[in-house]
Order: structure tokens, then sequence, then C-alpha cells
């Protein structure tokens, strides 16, 4: 299959994501902020795994190994800094009544996360289809219960479920766009530089973001449980690594 069809459907499946968000609306809040800790736990440990055991090393194997490949990833790190202090906006996946930045800036903010990432899942499947996979799989990991979280808030704040569910979708359609453009570009610029740059993104989402959401609770036994599945994300990618 071409790369550009691998991109499109990449793009459509992230942006259908977008709906899972109303699953929030079938689960009691106690439970759904039950459910959502050890998926963020997860996600956490897929998307460092995503980049230490895949995207880095792909890179150096792509690039060799430069200095120029951990500044890209520096880059990526330091953009999503940017954009969370210039937007005041954050991955988190608090319970639907904490407070956050409602309305339009979160879905601004979310498209332009989007764009981002398209753009360099479009570019990881330019390197290596298995590659672009892979970056898809530890984002997707990631957009789950970044959308659970971000649709109860909307719903919380006073928007209609059909609002909010359409306005989402929409933020959400930048992801194949972002994928679109690395694809239109890929004869005139070193999308290989968008592997590592997208290894930053995650790393910073996993670290300042995610991880910090997990470790506030005082429950022993939660605490028990958002480990295993924070290590159940980086065995995962890392036995995902030692197959392909």
């Amino acid at each position: 299959m071409p790369v550009l069809a691998w991109i499109v459907i990449a793009g459509v499946a992230m942006s259908a994501l977008a709906l899972t968000g109303s699953v929030a609306l079938l689960l009691p809040e106690r439970l759904f902020s039950q459910v959502v800790t050890p998926l963020v736990a997860l996600a956490a440990g897929a998307l460092l795994g995503g980049a230490l055991f895949h995207m880095l090393p792909e890179s150096i194997s792509v690039v060799g190994n430069h200095l120029s490949v951990y500044v890209w990833v520096a880059a990526g790190m330091l953009s999503f800094h940017v954009l969370e202090q210039f937007l005041h906006w954050h991955h988190c996946h608090r319970p639907i009544n904490a407070h956050r930045p409602l309305g339009y800036l979160i879905l601004a903010a979310d498209g332009l996360h989007n764009l981002i990432g398209g753009v360099a899942v479009g570019g990881a499947f330019i390197v290596d289809v298995r590659l672009g996979i892979v970056t898809w799989v530890v984002a997707a990991a990631h957009e789950i219960p970044q959308e659970l979280g971000d649709f109860g808030i909307l719903v919380h704040s006073g928007w209609t479920v059909r609002h909010a569910l359409i306005y989402n979708v929409a933020s959400a359609l930048t992801f194949p766009v972002g994928g679109l453009l690395a694809y239109s570009f890929a004869g005139r610029v070193d999308v290989a530089v968008l592997v590592p740059f997208a290894a930053g993104n995650f790393i910073y989402i996993a670290l300042a973001d995610l991880l910090p959401e997990i470790t506030t609770s005082p429950n022993p036994q939660r605490k028990i449980v958002h480990t295993l599945s924070f290590a159940s994300g980086l065995v995962l990618l890392w036995a995902i690594a030692l197959l392909t």
C-alpha cells in the first residue's frame, strides 16, 4: 500500500478517536476517575517506550549517532513546553470537576497539538511504514485518555453533547492535515528530523504532564496499579521492538 494511503488512513483513524470521549457520559464520575488514571499511566509508559525503543533508535540508524538527533529531541520537548506556557493548557486528565482551561482554548490548543502530531506521524511513515504504525499506536494510547478527559470537561462546562462532539472532532481533523503536510514536504525537506522531534514531544508529555497525574494519589493500592500500568506500557513497546 502506498505511503500516502497509510498516512491518510492513520489520520482519519486518529480523528475518529475524538469520538471516544463520549464514553465519559456512560460512566459514573467516580468510576470514570478510577478508570482514567490507570489509562494515563499506561499511556505514559507507551509514550516513553515508543520514544526510547522505536523512534530514537530509528533516527540514529537513519541519521547516525549525531548531536543533531538529540537537538531535535530537545526541540520537540521545548515546542510542547512553549505550547503549554503560551496557551495555558495541559494534556492532563484530572476528574472533570478539576480546574482546567475551558472551551475554545482547549480546542485551539488541541488542534495545534494534533497538527504537530500529524506531521510527526506522517514523517515517521515516510521514513518507514512500520515505524509509522508504532508511532501512531503510541500517539493513540495517549489520545484516548486525553479525549475522555477533554470531552468530559467540555460537557461539564456547559457545552451540549452534540457541540462537544462536533468541535472535538473538528479539532482532531488537524491531525490528517499534518500528515499530508509532512508528505507534501517530503521531497523538499528532510522529514527524518521529524522522528526525533516527535520523540521529544512524547517524552515531554509523558514526564511533564502524564506522570505527575498518577503520582498524587495517597492510596497505596492505586500507586501499585499506576506503577504496574506505567511499567506495562514500557514493557509492551519494548516487546514490540524486539519482535519487529
